[in-house]
């Protein structure tokens, strides 16, 4: 059975990702990419569908004993778990080195006292569990072989079958260090190198500290901060410059409901705001090739703007249900892909042109095929700007005028105004005023509720939308204005949970199904982050501070966040770790570093 969302760590290498829980079972892991089918599916579904446990060995049919203590070893991706027994104290190091040749995962067991016995158990099962491979011998090393795909076992122990499964027993003694790795290859190519595990353990530890040595912020939330951006730098596909949104696909929103969806694409918006995060902290490759991806995704048809794209740039995210797999916690369907990639989201063009235009201001090198993809999306916006939506959320129900769409609708205008303003692109800059203020006006008039002081989720509506509080900081309305403050206090008052987290909308009420769903949802943490940054826009810094640090605080012990959290059963939610959430905590990290809003 899968451990809760926040028990699972990440690993990764810039290409692909394995999450491994606290007992030392990887549960889900695709091959060679993001995307790819899983290898290891059991975190959506049992261990019928794969995994590789690898730990203190235990009795027959007895649950398998969690890690005492686990860490990543300082700033990098490299986890250390560790479990006492009564034989003595073993420590299990997981990681996927920046990858040089074939995709590998590799766990090192050491022995720190006593003498422990192990077992590693690993089932392979491919194209999400459904297929059970080929499983024999080549020259001493282990492989798994199905249609086009085949892993390769190496390790200096014993290994057999049983049950369609390999296992390994051995026992680990003091000082004594024993590596497992998989590495995955093409099943027609010649098998992979031999590994290296503890060149290849020298070698990712360097990388990360390295990497980590560009960040430029130095504030009181630094551990925070640089665990985030690992988090979004282990998200990035390192071929293309491609973010995904998560690593993982289909886990719920709700335990036991139907908000589950695949993020193992890039997200226009989401990989945006996360090139907005990297540039803020001192990292400008991520953001070259980032826009050279974008350019690259959007070349050839730049007025059908897609909301996502594969990690290379593909267009067809053809959305399918494995009705194989019984969901994590019967969370069914199980879907991979995702149907919403054709939707019509206004809101992109604004997050696309806000990321080009910070590149821009911080001094990445000039583009004229960016500044050229840039106005060609005004062109678009001008014709297109005033129709319906689905918006931010993707919603599945009837389009909308999304008050949130048309705001950063003046976004993408208003950046490319400045644009034009620098001398470095060329357009109609009287027309484009004029474009400007005819949104303004519109979303002022029409998308403002004057009796209740507040802005609503859309043209004619009553509900909230937590996507309102980004007004102030897209800088569409000053932060002193009472519009905005108005439109903070109700959504206080409207969306907030118990425990002061914030609800991206209302999911039941006289205008439920705005989404097109049935059933509820967690607390979205990218809006709670985005309310503690309003607070502290309007002044309110100590109330901010205390917001931020209890979000800290559901993080996990690994310093990790899922996409929601479940008030009522106190657990994070939605696929893990999430993208949507580390971007706001370093954006509201630095807001409150500058204010000096933080306790010390």
């Amino acid at each position: 059975m899968a451990g809760r969302i926040e028990d699972y760590a990440l690993i990764g290498d810039m290409q692909t990702a394995a999450l491994v829980c606290r007992d030392g079972t990887a549960d889900w892991l695709c091959l060679p990419r993001f995307d790819s089918h899983a290898v290891f599916a059991g975190l959506l579904g049992t261990e019928e569908h794969g995994f590789w446990r690898l730990g203190p060995a235990h009795e027959e049919g007895a649950e398998p004993p969690a890690a005492g203590r686990r860490r990543y070893r300082g700033d990098s991706l490299i986890l250390e778990s560790e479990w006492d027994t009564d034989r003595g104290t073993v420590r299990v190091t997981d990681f996927m080195p920046p990858r040089d040749g074939a995709p590998q995962l590799i766990r090192i067991v050491e022995g720190l006292s006593g003498r422990v016995p192990m077992r590693s158990t690993l089932r392979m099962r491919f194209s999400y569990g459904r297929i059970v491979p080929w499983v024999h011998k080549v020259d001493g090393r282990t492989v798994a072989v199905a249609g086009p795909d085949s892993v390769w076992l190496d390790s200096p122990t014993e290994t057999y079958g049983e049950d369609l499964t390999t296992y390994s027993d051995f026992t680990v003694a003091q000082g004594d260090r024993i590596a497992f790795t998989i590495s995955w290859q093409p099943s027609h190519h010649q098998p992979p190198a031999l590994p290296d595990p503890e060149g290849a353990l020298e070698a990712t530890a360097e990388f990360w500290q390295e990497w980590v040595a560009h960040c430029t912020y130095h504030g009181p939330y630094r551990e925070a901060v640089v665990r985030s951006l690992i988090t979004l730098k282990a998200l990035t596909y390192a071929p293309t410059g491609g973010i995904v949104a998560a690593p993982t696909a289909s886990l719920p929103a709700e335990l036991g409901g139907v908000r589950h969806w695949d993020y193992r694409s890039t997200w226009l918006r989401d990989a945006a705001i996360t090139l907005s995060s990297l540039l803020r902290t001192g990292y400008r490759e991520e953001a070259r090739a980032w826009r050279e991806w974008l350019l690259r995704a959007v070349a050839g048809d730049p007025e059908n703007l897609q909301i996502m794209y594969g990690i290379a740039g593909e267009r067809e995210l053809g959305e399918a249900e494995l009705d194989w797999l019984p969901g994590y916690e019967g969370s069914v369907p199980v879907r991979v892909g995702n149907g919403a990639a054709h939707q019509l989201q206004l809101d992109v063009y604004g997050e696309v042109t806000e990321a080009l235009h910070l590149a821009h201001m911080t001094g990445l090198s000039r583009s004229d095929y960016a500044s050229l993809l840039q106005l060609k999306l005004i062109r678009y916006l001008e014709e297109h700007w005033d129709q319906p939506d689905e918006g931010i959320w993707e919603v599945r129900g009837p389009r909308r005028h999304f008050v949130h769409s048309k705001v950063m609708a003046w976004v993408a205008v208003d950046r490319t105004i400045k644009l034009i303003e620098s001398g470095d692109a060329d357009g109609p800059l009287e027309r484009w005023r004029e474009l400007r203020d005819d949104i303004h006006r519109d979303v002022c008039e029409k998308g403002y509720d004057k009796e209740r002081n507040t802005f609503t989720q859309s043209y004619g509506s009553k509900e909230l939308d937590a996507s309102l509080l980004l007004i102030p900081q897209m800088g569409f309305l000053p932060p002193d204005d009472k519009r905005v403050i108005g439109t903070i206090e109700a959504i206080q008052r409207e969306l907030s949970t118990q425990d002061g987290f914030v609800l991206r909308y209302p999911t039941a009420g006289e205008d439920a199904g705005v989404d097109g769903l049935e059933g509820d949802e967690g607390a979205f943490l990218a809006c709670s982050f985005w309310l503690a940054d309003d607070l502290a826009m309007i002044g309110r810094v100590d109330e901010a501070r205390r917001l931020f640090e209890k979000l800290l605080a559901l993080r996990n012990d690994l310093g990790l966040l899922a996409e929601e959290w479940d008030p009522r059963l106190q657990r994070q939610v939605g696929n893990f770790p999430q993208a949507f959430s580390h971007v706001p905590l370093i954006d509201t990290a630095l807001r409150l570093t500058a204010s000096g809003a933080y306790g010390g």
